[in-house]
């Protein structure tokens, strides 16, 4: 495995314990990124930098902001991207818009008080559950950042016969798969009807969410769903897969895709 880019890790001393020894070790980086939209801020996230505009796009994306571009500001402060999203509305930001990647969904409440307009994902996609069962062991294996520091969250976009198209790793899981669907925006993949989105974690609501939106058919982790992310997967014909390791897959919505 290659090593991570430089700007996704930092070194710090530690102590070991038991025996004393103090050595040099590394670990993620985090630092703020604000997201402006018309000169205007929105959202401040925590990430780990680099693939910032893809991370701006695939949270506006994501709260239904139709971008058309992402780029560093007219003035240049630092750690801040700059959004194109024609027509936005400054009001949603006192009616639903939220301010922190902390969570997805903070203040919203359920299922109905979501604002972004996600059509229920029609694709006809089928993939065998031995293929399923290889992904998240594909993932971890690109995971450069991880194998340094063990503190970085990762989303993989597959293609229907498991080629990795596209892995990003961050600090925040949300910002993985924001990274991920920027970046499939940029290359004229949306909606994603023909690929398989993978998380290295569990599967809460705003991924399912953002899996929607980008128009996913099939979303993969290792770990558990939530009961939220199980609801509105059902809701939106997304298949969950959940606990996909050592050859096994849980199915939880939506298992017709899924082939034994």
């Amino acid at each position: 495995m290659a090593a991570p880019p430089p700007h996704l890790t930092a070194t710090t001393s530690v102590l070991r314990l038991p025996g004393g020894s103090e050595v040099e070790d590394r670990v993620a980086v985090e630092e703020p990124l604000e997201l402006r939209v018309g000169g205007r801020p929105v959202a401040v996230t925590m990430r780990t930098p680099g693939h910032d505009e893809e991370l701006a796009l695939g949270f506006c994306l994501s709260e239904g902001l139709a971008p058309v571009g992402a780029r560093l500001p007219d003035d240049l402060a630092a750690n801040t991207i700059e959004v194109d999203a024609p027509g936005f509305d400054p009001d949603r930001l006192t009616r639903s818009f939220y301010t922190s990647s902390s969570c997805g969904v903070c203040g919203k409440g359920a299922l109905e008080a979501v604002a972004v307009e996600a059509p229920r994902v029609e694709s006809e996609l089928r993939l065998g559950a031995g293929l399923v069962a290889t992904l998240p062991e594909r993932l971890r294996a690109a995971q450069a950042a991880f194998a340094s520091t063990g503190g970085l969250h990762a989303t993989g976009l597959f293609t229907t016969d498991g080629e990795l198209a596209c892995v990003r790793e961050d600090v925040g899981r949300h910002n993985a798969m924001d990274k991920v669907l920027g970046r499939a925006f940029l290359d004229g993949l949306l909606p994603l009807g023909a690929h398989v989105l993978c998380v290295s974690g569990r599967l809460s609501f705003e991924l399912v969410q953002k899996a929607a939106v980008a128009g996913c058919p099939v979303l993969v982790a290792v770990g558990a769903p939530s009961s939220l992310a199980v609801s509105l997967a059902a809701d939106r014909g997304v298949t969950l897969c959940g606990f996909v390791r050592d050859g096994r897959v849980n199915v939880y919505t939506e298992p017709w895709r899924i082939e034994g």
